[in-house]
């Protein structure tokens, strides 16, 4: 019953609808740029410094050490050939403690990301999840957005195009309903059971207080629960200009998403109490438009578009300007089947996560 009224509700709520609804109607505008282009993969000279341009065959962590590291979390990477003993002295030489944050190098849709409390925990993961892992540490600020920003090549100053405040899942006990129970009353919670009851399998059956309040995902991602609320009101100049100063350190990029935490958004405006969680390249999308009181289906599909024409702007400057070359496409194809192989056994190991 659950299942079926789930299924009814994405169906009728667009901004819950298959990834390919987003892009299918823009496959005439992709062939169009293509045959300007003269080339298929023309949009892979985006950004330079990423591995095509950042299409999701990236490693997150090489692209970390992109950005100045006083913006970003300390970070590891355990490889799979790596014993865990030496792993936890990594850590601690670097000074990562418990809780701390475990994700994929190449991961995608917040896929077996998860925030791991103890030695314990991190190596039974480690054993079930035979991939390289980034272990970084756990940002405890309150607050998450993503920001989209692009800047033409050799141009001083970017733009911001999107901002997406960042709403984690929470319920509210009433002192009868367990957690079970209140997940699946909530209007947004029972959408994501299968995810919250694997997550919170431990206190499934507990009761919570009447008044008291319950956070139940930590990870600031669509699949999660997390609800995109359009901060594009926040778009100022400040924010723009300190955003100019801090990407020119990072040669390369022109164009993505920057997710981060952040403690108050006028402290974040000026440089100050933020990290960079991550930085996308062109697989990111301006994800406000997930915000279906904003925006409508057709909306997002041309914003989308709109995105599209900036990186088809970029990748032409590059090519053209700068002697940035397109990639060879059989070798980028065989690339692309590793990669669908790879997202192929991530997603077999999140169903079982």
């Amino acid at each position: 019953m659950l299942k079926r009224k789930a299924f009814f509700t994405k169906l009728f709520q667009w901004e819950h609808w298959p990834t390919y609804m987003f892009y299918v109607p823009l496959i005439p505008y992709y062939i169009f740029c293509a045959l300007k282009a003269k080339n298929l993969v023309f949009y892979l000279a985006t950004n330079p410094c990423m591995k095509y341009s950042g299409n999701g065959s990236e490693s997150k962590f090489k692209t970390l050490q992109l950005i100045p590291q006083q913006y970003t979390p300390k970070s590891i990477l355990a490889t799979q050939n790596i014993p865990f003993t030496e792993i936890l002295k990594t850590l601690k030489y670097n000074k990562i403690a418990f809780p701390l944050i475990a994700k994929p190098d190449v991961g995608f849709r917040g896929y077996l990301v998860k925030k791991i409390n103890s030695e314990k925990e991190l190596e039974e993961y480690l054993l079930k999840n035979d991939i390289d892992i980034i272990l970084q540490e756990f940002i405890d600020l309150p607050n998450e957005c993503g920001i989209f920003y692009y800047r033409l090549p050799n141009n001083t100053h970017g733009t911001i195009t999107s901002i997406t405040l960042k709403k984690f899942l929470k319920i509210t006990g009433d002192g009868n309903s367990t957690l079970s129970e209140l997940i699946c009353k909530d209007k947004r919670a029972f959408l994501y059971w299968d995810i919250l009851k694997n997550l919170h399998e431990d206190k499934i059956d507990n009761v919570l207080d009447q008044g008291e309040m319950m956070q139940l995902s930590v990870i600031g991602n669509h699949s999660k629960g997390t609800q995109f609320i359009n901060g594009n009101h926040l778009i100022n100049n400040d924010l723009t200009l300190m955003l100019d100063g801090l990407l020119k350190q990072i040669n390369g990029w022109n164009f993505g998403r920057l997710d981060l935490k952040y403690n108050h958004f006028d402290e974040f405006t000026v440089g100050k109490n933020f990290k960079i969680l991550e930085l996308n390249g062109i697989i990111a999308e301006p994800t406000h438009i997930y915000d279906p009181s904003k925006c409508s289906y057709p909306k997002a599909v041309k914003t989308i578009k709109d995105h599209w024409k900036i990186i088809d702007q970029i990748a032409t400057l590059n090519h053209k300007n700068n002697n940035i070359p397109y990639p060879k496409v059989i070798p980028y194809l065989k690339d692309m089947l590793r990669l669908r192989k790879h997202s192929k056994k991530i997603i077999r190991l999140n169903k079982t996560a």
